[in-house]
């Protein structure tokens, strides 16, 4: 290749923005947890419960809204799960006894999901041990001041993530 026919360098603003330093620290230690925190919550969550994650989460924020009701659309974006997957574990708690659909009265277009007092009492039952383990595997080893910017740092993680998954 001659010195008139070279590929000219790529500009500056062309050049990915390479992991330097702390932000590689950082990545890599959140890579890290992401790899291992849901599965070992989800291992005792099975073996505790006879729950995997999704539908001990489902659950939880079921019983967390006004007459243990909500849209299933809302509790897909609640979960950020597509209405898809959230349809598939909904239909396991509802043969379990621990959830039910209904249309929505005020909009028949939507369906609500809906605890059911056997689903309540299978998530009273469950929610100690997992409390335990959320304690143990995530609370405990911060101090104070760690857990305090813990919420807002998650927090702006996810806005980021949700923007590009709404495609912002």
């Amino acid at each position: 290749m001659t010195k008139n026919t070279a590929v000219p360098p790529a500009p500056a603003a062309m050049e990915p923005r390479w992991l330097q330093g702390g932000e590689l620290t950082a990545w890599m230690s959140m890579a890290r947890v992401m790899a291992r925190l849901l599965p070992a919550l989800e291992r005792e969550l099975e073996r505790d419960a006879d729950l995997n994650w999704m539908e001990y989460h489902v659950l939880a924020m079921l019983s967390e809204q006004e007459r243990h009701t909500i849209r299933m659309s809302v509790l897909a974006d609640r979960a950020s799960s597509s209405l898809s997957r959230l349809s598939h574990v909904v239909r396991r708690l509802e043969h379990q006894g621990f959830v039910r659909r209904e249309p929505d009265p005020g909009d028949g277009r939507y369906t609500l999901a809906i605890l059911t007092p056997e689903g309540y009492e299978k998530l009273v039952a469950s929610a100690p041990a997992h409390v335990e383990t959320v304690r143990r595997m995530v609370l405990d080893p911060l101090d104070p001041g760690e857990l305090e910017s813990l919420g807002p740092v998650f927090d702006r993680i996810y806005a980021a993530v949700d923007a590009a998954d709404r495609g912002r």
